[in-house]
């Protein structure tokens, strides 16, 4: 291979479209976009396609046949052989008429020569095909010069040296750094990318320069070229002018274009320029008629106000404000502000729009948040509320009354003090609250006061530290309070804790820090504390047997849950509820007869649902029949035992025959467990006379 072409040989990058590559996007990506990329179908070479005419930024989306559409014929292109000494005379027309030549090794093409890269190459040579290239150079009307890679000078064409006004002997040799600008040649040399259309003037001549680098096939710096076109001052002058008139017609297109209206004041509020939008009723007078009149003066009668021109001239910054004219409408004026070459406001921009549709829109819309935002919190309430009822089985306006309490609860973190007769559900309760809290992610945990000796509830609560009593962890152990931390902690059965305890529980309450037995440190807990109890606190408060000021730090939110007995509406769901939970348990499918929930329903549950629990636990276990009757559930009730109890309807009867079963009931009841007619009569409250008569009258029935 010559080493001519060695030198200035570009490896070919191909992309096969029959059949079609399945990476050729990437051939894009990778290749630098003054790069040449060749099409081929079924092997053969089609065209080639130039980077640089392609749009970088749709690359990605860029289809097979839209990549066709770049694509130059191979027809005109030249051929040069790997071993060819020289280049043949007619080659030189072929150059010039396309971008590149491709080179051949036999029959395979092996790469492609630039047109730049083979014209300075045969600049450089001293033969006949050489010197008609010169000629031919000679001719062309812009100036030529080149330079080696260190940026001296070592061909031009006569064009160029008239332009400068020199001569070869002048400049061949010599550093280009002398004829031409020195930044945009470092700058070249260093980045190795072309720098186009430089404007340079001096006192005798006025020239437009192109700065393009010659690279060899690894991009390796070769030398420079400098095309350099005539550019008399007037001609750059007239062109300017040109220019700068091009511009103010597109302002005045943009401006007249725009939505709102547009005003140009210098700074000293003198009026220079607008455009052509008016907003209805915003002007009293056609702003033609302001042109050069001052914003202040204006202000002054009423036209204007000048607020924002004030603002924007004493912090030199743009501003935007809301003003209402004094026709009733609300307009948002922007000001900014442009400077001159010395950091001065030179000129203000002030937009003005009318908002005042958009400000009642906005008020609307604002009060449509407020409603939707209503609206959510009350679904959410509602929401909340069925999935309670799911947890906590009721009907009854009593436990309704409550319920409402604990939704109301789930948006705070407020202290609860839940009082009960023992077996009502506050530990369900409890549980409702966290479950459904602001705290529903955070620890639950519960401590029975009344179960834990006094000695050892402090450090169960508190904690200790290492070495705080003996038998104590080598570690030491953080109390409920700790582990309860940013959670809920309940304070079962409260009334229970001592009154040397209850001064600390105070301090939690008041002070949220707690101090570990055996330790002086205090340590800060943030636990939403819920109390229950079975007992009277408001009594023991008067006996003062409860601290009554811890009574009012725990009594912050009051719940009382009713008794089974004051909400007998509760008593056959909940009977039923936990009957299915026993056969599913057990895989059973036992009922209740509607005389047995009658039962069920009228006895006063001492023992409140912890003992209808345990009674339908009880009947599950001891009935033979799938159906659970009333003669069952009167066993296990002991109805009639206390004078306690009411007596039991099962039916609709007339009130004389109800007063008799009655009478027979009680009688024959009381002679059974007293066994004389004195003591039946004593309970009773009856005379003898009348239990012996009616003993025997029902004896005989």
């Amino acid at each position: 291979m010559s080493n001519w072409v060695k030198n200035k040989l570009h490896p070919l990058v191909v992309i096969s479209m029959t059949p079609e590559d399945d990476h050729w996007r990437d051939y894009l990506q990778y290749n630098h976009s003054d790069a040449f990329v060749f099409l081929e179908r079924n092997g053969t070479l089609d065209s080639y396609i130039y980077l640089r005419d392609l749009d970088w930024d749709h690359v990605d989306d860029l289809t097979m046949d839209e990549l066709y559409n770049h694509a130059h014929t191979l027809e005109n292109v030249g051929v040069i052989h790997a071993n060819q000494p020289e280049v043949p005379f007619t080659f030189l027309f072929q150059i010039l008429g396309e971008p590149l030549a491709l080179v051949k090794d036999n029959d395979s093409y092996i790469g492609y020569i630039r047109r730049e890269d083979l014209l300075v190459e045969l600049l450089r040579l001293e033969d006949g095909n050489t010197n008609f290239l010169k000629v031919i150079l000679s001719s062309i009307p812009m100036g030529i010069f080149i330079s080696d890679n260190h940026g001296i000078i070592v061909n031009s064409n006569e064009a160029g040296i008239r332009m400068i006004k020199s001569s070869y002997q002048e400049i061949s040799g010599t550093p280009a750094k002398k004829w031409f600008n020195n930044d945009h040649i470092d700058t070249v040399l260093d980045t190795k990318k072309k720098i186009l259309n430089q404007i340079q003037i001096d006192d005798e001549t006025g020239i437009l320069v192109d700065y393009i680098p010659i690279l060899d096939s690894k991009e390796n710096l070769d030398g420079l070229i400098f095309v350099v076109q005539d550019l008399p001052k007037v001609e750059e002058m007239a062109m300017e002018i040109e220019h700068i008139k091009n511009l103010n017609d597109d302002l005045n297109t943009i401006l007249s274009t725009m939505y709102d209206d547009i005003l140009v004041i210098n700074n000293k509020g003198d009026i220079l320029r607008f455009n052509n939008q008016f907003t209805a009723g915003l002007w009293d007078e056609d702003l033609k008629n302001l042109i050069g009149q001052n914003l202040f003066n204006l202000e002054v009668k009423g036209y204007f106000n000048a607020e924002i021109l004030r603002l924007v001239l004493k912090k030199g910054d743009k501003v935007s404000i809301v003003q209402e004219l004094r026709q009733g409408k609300n307009i948002l004026t922007v000001g900014n502000p442009v400077f001159d070459d010395h950091g001065e406001v030179h000129r203000i921009v002030i937009a003005l729009r009318d908002i005042t549709e958009t400000t009642q829109l906005k008020s609307e819309l604002d009060e449509t948040k407020k409603l939707t935002h209503r609206y959510k919190q009350e679904l959410e309430r509602l929401r909340n509320l069925e999935s309670m009822n799911h947890d906590v089985i009721y009907c009854s306006a009593a436990m309704e009354q409550v319920m409402l309490k604990v939704n109301k609860l789930a948006e705070f973190h407020s202290t609860v003090l839940i009082t009960g007769e023992s077996g009502v559900g506050k530990e369900v309760i409890t549980r409702t609250i966290h479950k459904y809290g602001r705290r529903a992610n955070k620890p639950f945990l519960s401590i029975n006061c009344g179960a834990i000796p006094e000695d050892l509830l402090e450090s169960e609560l508190f904690g200790y530290v290492k070495g705080a009593f003996t038998g104590a962890h080598n570690q030491g152990k953080k109390g409920y309070f700790q582990q309860a931390h940013q959670g809920v902690l309940v304070l079962d059965e409260i009334g229970e804790v001592s009154q040397n305890l209850q001064v600390k529980l105070l301090r939690v309450l008041q002070e949220g820090e707690i101090i570990p037995v055996g330790s002086s440190q205090p340590v800060s807990v943030d636990v939403q504390i819920i109390a229950t109890t079975n007992k009277d606190l408001d009594k023991m408060v008067r006996e003062g047997r409860f601290r009554e000021d811890l009574y009012y730090r725990i009594n912050v939110i009051p719940i009382t849950v009713p008794p089974l007995r004051e909400r007998t509406e509760d008593i056959p769901l909940l009977a039923y509820h936990f009957l299915q939970k026993l056969n599913t348990k057990y895989e059973k499918t036992y009922y209740f007869s509607p005389d047995a929930l009658n039962l069920l329903e009228v006895y006063s549950w001492p023992g409140n649902i912890r003992e209808l629990q345990n009674i339908i636990e009880r009947l599950v276990v001891t009935t033979e029949e799938q159906v659970i009757s009333a003669d069952s559930v009167k066993t296990l009730l002991r109805l009639g035992e206390s004078g306690k109890h009411q007596p039991i309807i099962t039916d609709i009867i007339p009130l004389d025959e109800a007063q008799t079963s009655v009478e027979e009931q009680l009688i024959a009841l009381a002679m059974k467990k007293y066994k004389t007619t004195t003591k039946a009569a004593e309970a009773l409250n009856i005379s003898q006379s009348a239990v012996s008569r009616k003993y025997k009258k029902h004896q005989q029935n």
